[in-house]
C-alpha cells in the first residue's frame, strides 16, 4: 500500500495521541462537507444498480454527455491500465502516486517528466497522464495545451488521461465538455470539493463505447444506494456549490498567508491545499504531529502539503506552526 494523506490511525498509533485529539489537514478534503440528509432504511435494503438519475445529475454538473459512476475515482484509476496491452506511459514525477502504481503493476513502462512533457516524450508515449490541477504541486495545465496533446496522441491510438479530483472550484478549466472523443479520459470525484470521501463516489468521463467496456469490468452494484442518493443531491445543489466556490478560495488564501507568516512559502496549491517545499519538511512534519497536527509529508522532493482547517482550528494550527518553526533552531 502506498502512503496517503488521511492515515490518521497510523499517526495516532505512532505518536500515542487519541484519534479525537488530532487536527488532520493531510488530505485536501473540504472540512465543510456537503450536509448529509436523513436516509430511508430502504436504501440499505435493496441492491443498488446505478440509477439514471445519478448519471443525469453528473452529466449536468460536469457538462459532459457520457459518464460512468464508480466506487471513487480510485476504482477507475486502477481499471484503466487493464484496457490496454503493455505500452509506454508518461506522467509527472511529482503527482498522485496511485497512477504510476496502477500502470506499473499491470506491466506498462513508465517514463517520468518534471512538469511538462517535451516533444520527444510525447512522440514516444502511448498514454499521457496528468492531474489537473496537479496533486500535490497545484500546477494547472492550460486547456488548449491538453487538447493539443490529446490530438497528437489520438492520431496513433494513444490516450490522454486527466485526473481532475481538485477541479471543482475552477470548472472553467475542466476538459469534461470535451470528453466523448476517442482516447480522452477524465476522472472526477466527490471526495475533495464536496468533502464526501467516505461515500466512495467518483465518475469516469469518456467515449461511450469505451465507458461500456469499463462498466462491464466494474460489474454490478459498484456504488452503494445511500452513496448514490447523497451524491445525486450534492451534484444538483447549485446554491451550496456556489457558496463553496466563494468560500474555499478565501480559506486557501488565508492558509497561504498563515504559512507565509511562519516563513513557509507555498510554491503552489489549489483552493483545498497549499504545497510547501522545505529542506526540513520531515522535521516540521514530526514536530507538528507531536502537537496533534497531521500533515502530508513528501520525501522527494522534500515538501509538506497543508489542507484546510475548520474555522475553530486556525489558532491551533497557528500555535503548532510557531512551535514547529522554533524547533528548527534548537
Amino acid at each position: 500500500m502506498l502512503e496517503h494523506g488521511g492515515n490518521l490511525q497510523q499517526a495516532a498509533q505512532q505518536y500515542g495521541r487519541p484519534l479525537a485529539d488530532w487536527l488532520d489537514i493531510s488530505t485536501g478534503i473540504n472540512p465543510q462537507h456537503y450536509p448529509i440528509p436523513a436516509l430511508e432504511p430502504s436504501l440499505f435494503q435493496r441492491l443498488p444498480p446505478v440509477t439514471e438519475s445519478l448519471h443525469a445529475a453528473a452529466r449536468a454538473y460536469y457538462g459532459c454527455q457520457h459518464v460512468l459512476a464508480c466506487a471513487g475515482s480510485q476504482a477507475a484509476l486502477q481499471l484503466l491500465p487493464t484496457l490496454r496491452p503493455p505500452c509506454r506511459v508518461a506522467m509527472p514525477r511529482t503527482m498522485y502516486q496511485e497512477h504510476a502504481h496502477a500502470w506499473q503493476r499491470t506491466g506498462h513502462e513508465i517514463q517520468f517528466f518534471e512538469q511538462t512533457p517535451d516533444s520527444r516524450i510525447l512522440q514516444q508515449s502511448d498514454v499521457l497522464l496528468v492531474c489537473n490541477p496537479n496533486n500535490p504541486t497545484g500546477h494547472l495545465y492550460a486547456t488548449d495545451k491538453l487538447l493539443d496533446w490529446h490530438a497528437q496522441l489520438a492520431t496513433r491510438g494513444g490516450w490522454l488521461v486527466v485526473d481532475e479530483a481538485f477541479m471543482d472550484t475552477t470548472p472553467q478549466h475542466s476538459l469534461a465538455s470535451h470528453t466523448g472523443q476517442a482516447g480522452l479520459w477524465v476522472l472526477r470525484s466527490l471526495g475533495k470539493f464536496f468533502g464526501l470521501a467516505g461515500l466512495r463516489v467518483g465518475f469516469l468521463l469518456g467515449e461511450p463505447t469505451a465507458l461500456a467496456q469499463v462498466e462491464s469490468r466494474l460489474g454490478p452494484w459498484s456504488v452503494t444506494g445511500p452513496s448514490q442518493y447523497i451524491a445525486s443531491l450534492a451534484l444538483a445543489d447549485h446554491a451550496w456549490q456556489q457558496h463553496m466556490r466563494a468560500e474555499l478560495p478565501a480559506q486557501s488564501a488565508q492558509l497561504s498567508q498563515l504559512l507565509n507568516q511562519h516563513g513557509l512559502t507555498p510554491t503552489g496549491g489549489t483552493d483545498l491545499f497549499q504545497y510547501v517545499p522545505h529542506p526540513q519538511s520531515l522535521r516540521l512534519h514530526q514536530v507538528l504531529a507531536k502537537h496533534g497536527v497531521w500533515t502530508r509529508y513528501f520525501a522527494a522532493p522534500a515538501a509538506l502539503r497543508f489542507g484546510l482547517a475548520s474555522t475553530q482550528d486556525w489558532d491551533r494550527l497557528d500555535d503548532a506552526l510557531t512551535l514547529a518553526i522554533n524547533s528548527l533552531s534548537d
